[in-house]
């Protein structure tokens, strides 16, 4: 017997001008020629754009009013987060985001006053979860014992998400045989304790960062961390896959633009059957995925994420990661010999794919838990 989930999908009106706000602000500042000029920076993205955004208030765009944010819910920034994947515009947000987000859900009055207005006026979260490779993982080596009245954090953790430029992290540990998330302030770290690591996606940073004798006041342990964790993981999935999903279409555009200047034997070779029918199924992929965002962006909400939600999410990450992966391939075969050089933009759209596939889950991981949540 199969479940039926939860179908609805709407688009508010908060969300339509968000997405026409941020598709403009996007393809002003990040265009080709500025992503480019990124790739071998040390942050990954450019600080003055960063502080627009903030100032626009996107920073704060889902957090309470009464510290200092626009009391949107999470679903609110999707629209934006797909218009910076449209132009591979890369910056701390879904980072901060994230680990707002966990300190929205989990953490007490007195860490969301510290926290949630620092956020809002563009200080930068990020979540250290991962001793492994494996998203799945449902354990944790790192671990929190207890030091006199406070606590000492042993371990690290792998590929953090723009750790070089974070205030804080929010950390994935175990205490006493129990899960807990532990907020980590940069000024904590020691002097070499984050190394930085190089992506298949150049317009990415991340880096392994040592929590390893860090001292933890109980005032930086998310009360209910072991509780909000799960929703957070699904919280990150759909914002990558809202990013992917943009992503995907930019792929697009540049395989249509190609095929529609470039000719052989004297034709266009957008007028190649062998070539129109993959664009469309790009098209189809790409549209399927973003009918599964908006879906997900109509059910999640600011209290514990409901099993239709889970669904949604789920599927919106495993269908937009394999819209990318088919759109970032199809994209470098169609431009030839010169689609597998480092000048040809394709190559930054397979890139892009690599390295979102595997955020937050990859297909294969969240259709596995779907099949349990779906099929009796």
């Amino acid at each position: 017997m199969t479940r039926i989930a939860n179908l609805s999908i709407e688009f508010s009106d908060e969300q339509a001008m968000i997405l026409a706000s941020a598709k403009d602000f996007c393809r002003d500042k990040s265009d080709i020629n500025a992503v480019r000029a990124l790739l071998k920076s040390d942050t990954g993205f450019n600080s003055d754009v960063w502080n627009e955004m903030v100032a626009l208030g996107w920073a704060g765009l889902f957090l309470p009013e009464q510290h200092g944010g626009s009391e949107l819910d999470i679903g609110a920034t999707i629209p934006l987060v797909e218009s910076m994947g449209r132009h591979l515009l890369s910056t701390p947000f879904i980072s901060s985001t994230i680990a707002a987000q966990a300190i929205m859900r989990g953490g007490s009055e007195q860490q969301q006053a510290k926290w949630l207005p620092a956020i809002a006026e563009g200080a930068i979260g990020t979540m250290a979860l991962l001793d492994n490779e494996d998203w799945g993982a449902t354990d944790t080596s790192c671990l929190l014992s207890t030091k006199g009245n406070n606590f000492a954090l042993q371990g690290k953790k792998l590929l953090v998400n723009d750790a070089a430029v974070a205030d804080f992290f929010v950390v994935l540990t175990k205490y006493q045989d129990s899960i807990a998330l532990v907020i980590v302030e940069t000024t904590q770290l020691a002097k070499n304790a984050i190394s930085n690591r190089t992506l298949v996606d150049e317009t990415k940073r991340a880096a392994n960062v040592d929590f390893t004798g860090v001292t933890i006041e109980s005032a930086a342990i998310l009360a209910k961390g072991a509780e909000i964790l799960p929703d957070v993981r699904l919280i990150g999935a759909l914002l990558i896959a809202a990013e992917a999903t943009g992503c995907a279409a930019a792929a697009l555009d540049t395989v249509v633009d190609y095929l529609t200047t470039r000719k052989q034997f004297g034709r266009l070779i957008g007028s190649y059957q062998s070539l129109k029918h993959p664009t469309v199924e790009i098209l189809i992929q790409m549209d399927s995925a973003r009918t599964l965002i908006y879906h997900a962006a109509t059910l999640i909400g600011d209290g514990k994420l409901s099993e239709d939600t889970e669904i949604a999410c789920r599927m919106a990450k495993a269908q937009a990661a394999e819209a990318l992966s088919f759109a970032g391939d199809r994209a470098v075969q169609f431009h030839g010999g010169m689609g597998f050089t480092y000048d040809c933009d394709a190559m930054l759209y397979i890139r892009r794919a690599q390295w979102s596939q595997h955020q937050y889950g990859d297909p294969q991981h969240h259709r596995k838990l779907l099949a349990t949540l779906l099929l009796d």
